[in-house]
C-alpha cells in the first residue's frame, strides 16, 4: 500500500519559490494499477520521485509498505522499481547483459537468480540479439526496453513507471502491456504516468488526475466513467481540467 498524505513539495527558484505539489492525498491499495495523468509540468514526476524517497516533500508525508519515505528510505528502496522517462541510468561502456548483472548485484541476487531473471527478462523484451553488446549505440527503443529490465530484475513488490512506453515500438509496447497485466496477476501494485489514454484505460484499476500540483481527481476509473455518463477518458480528463478543484477529487 502506499499512502500519500497531504503532500505538498515547493522548490526554490533563484528568489522565488516554486510550488510542485500542493496537498495531494489518496492511498493506492495492495495489488491496485494506478494511471496518474496530468499536463507536462503538472507535479506527476515530482510525485513518483517523492514516492521513490528520491524527492522529500516540504510538507505532508508518504508511506510505501508501512514505511515512511524519509525516516525509512533504504526500507523502501528494497521494495521498488523504478523507471523514469529520459533517465534510463544504464552504463555505456557495460554491454546490456553487465548492465542487469549489476542491477541484480545492487539487490544481492545469487549468480543463478540473476542468470534466471536476465534469460526471462531477454525473451519478454526480444533483446537476446543484442544481450552482449556495449549500450552505447543502442537506439532509443533499445535502452527503454533494457531500462524496463532494469527496473523489474528484482522483482520488486511496488513498481514506478515514467512514461514507460516512451520509445518503444508498438511490438514492444504491447509487450510491456501485456507485463502489466502479468504483474498484476502477481499482485504487484504499480503506478504509472502515460499521455496514452488506451493505455490507461486497458491497465489501470484507477486513475488519479494532476492539474497544476494539486490532486483534481482519484478514483475507480468504472465509477468515473459512471459519473461522467461518458467512457472517453481523454475528454473527461479534458473536462475536468476545465472544471479544476478539490470539488472533483473522490
Amino acid at each position: 500500500m502506499i499512502e500519500i498524505n497531504e503532500v505538498t513539495k515547493r522548490f526554490q527558484d533563484k528568489k522565488k519559490y516554486v510550488t510542485a505539489l500542493k496537498h495531494v492525498s489518496f492511498t493506492v491499495e495492495e495489488g491496485e494499477v494506478v494511471g496518474l495523468l496530468g499536463e507536462n509540468g503538472a507535479g506527476k514526476t515530482t510525485l513518483l520521485r517523492a514516492i521513490a524517497t528520491l524527492l522529500h516533500p516540504t510538507d505532508g508525508t508518504i508511506k510505501v509498505a508501512g514505511y515512511d519515505t524519509v525516516k525509512q528510505p533504504n526500507d523502501i528502496k528494497k521494495k521498488i522499481g523504478v523507471l523514469f522517462g529520459g533517465e534510463t541510468g544504464l552504463y555505456d561502456r557495460l554491454t546490456a547483459r553487465e548492465n542487469l548483472e549489476y542491477f541484480a548485484s545492487l539487490y544481492n541476487l545469487s549468480k543463478h537468480e540473476t542468470k534466471v531473471r536476465i534469460d526471462e527478462l531477454t525473451k519478454m523484451f526480444g533483446m537476446r540479439d543484442y544481450l552482449d553488446r556495449k549500450v552505447d549505440g543502442f537506439s532509443k527503443g533499445m535502452r527503454q526496453k533494457l531500462a524496463i529490465s532494469r527496473t523489474l530484475i528484482h522483482e520488486p513488490d511496488i513498481i514506478l513507471f515514467d512514461e514507460p512506453t516512451t520509445g518503444l515500438d508498438i511490438t514492444a509496447a504491447n509487450v510491456f502491456r501485456q507485463l502489466v497485466h502479468q504483474l498484476k496477476q502477481q499482485g504487484k501494485t504499480i503506478i504509472f504516468s502515460s499521455h496514452i489514454m488506451e493505455e490507461v484505460q486497458m491497465l489501470c484499476d484507477s486513475v488519479a488526475m494532476i492539474h497544476k500540483g494539486e490532486l483534481i481527481y482519484h478514483g475507480n476509473i468504472e465509477k468515473l466513467y459512471e459519473e461522467e455518463n461518458n467512457e472517453d477518458l481523454n475528454y473527461i480528463f479534458m473536462s475536468k481540467l476545465v472544471r479544476g478543484g478539490s470539488d472533483y477529487v473522490s
